[in-house]
């Protein structure tokens, strides 16, 4: 059954129809979600925010684009709200945050990185590289990590994004350029090691 097939089962409350569907998407929205948060209970919760809203939306799906379409465009929104969302918290809670309420000290907890598709040998340079791009404006961010990490093509892209593939590679080709100067200070000064 194809996708846009159990999407309108979906939409007609069929429960093994949903389960299907998530089946068929819960590894690609997961991949997205932690390439942009980093993660773990972040990526999770988004990917369940996903599927809550392909649930309670499946109705109001048009068809223009692949199902997989819509759920990517879905799951870099989500994203999107997401990270928005953690950097009020973080300006808001800026001050009690970097001291222990208890000790008063400093307190340097790092977030772990580990995203499912790198090794541990290649934690640290991964870390590195999707620090970068979480550096990257929305935009170029959202095009680079569909291309680059879940190897999508341009025209994918560009209906996700809902702009024109030449668009989507001039975001591209800036990401790359950003990329280059941000992660180009880290390698040089790492050569020796």
């Amino acid at each position: 059954m194809q996708p846009e097939e159990i999407l309108i089962l979906v939409a007609k409350g069929d429960k093994n129809a949903f389960g299907q569907l998530y089946a068929l998407f819960k590894d690609k929205v997961y991949n997205t979600s932690i390439s942009y948060l980093q993660q773990e209970n972040d990526a999770e919760e988004v990917t369940q925010d996903v599927f809550v809203e392909v649930y309670h939306n499946a109705g109001s799906y048009k068809g223009g684009a692949s199902v997989s379409t819509w759920i990517y465009r879905i799951t870099v929104n989500k994203c999107l709200d997401r990270i928005r969302y953690n950097n009020r918290q973080k300006r808001f809670s800026f001050i009690t945050s970097i001291f222990n309420k208890d000790t008063g000290g400093l307190l340097h907890d790092r977030p772990h990185f580990d995203h499912p598709g790198v090794g541990a040998e290649n934690r640290e340079r991964a870390a590195m590289l999707f620090n970068a791009i979480r550096q990257l404006p929305e935009n170029q961010q959202t095009a680079f990590i569909l291309k680059q990490v879940e190897g999508l093509s341009q025209r994918e892209i560009s209906q996700i994004m809902d702009m024109g593939e030449k668009a989507v590679e001039s975001l591209l080709q800036r990401a790359k350029a950003n990329l280059r100067k941000k992660l180009s200070d880290y390698y040089n000064s790492n050569e020796g090691l």
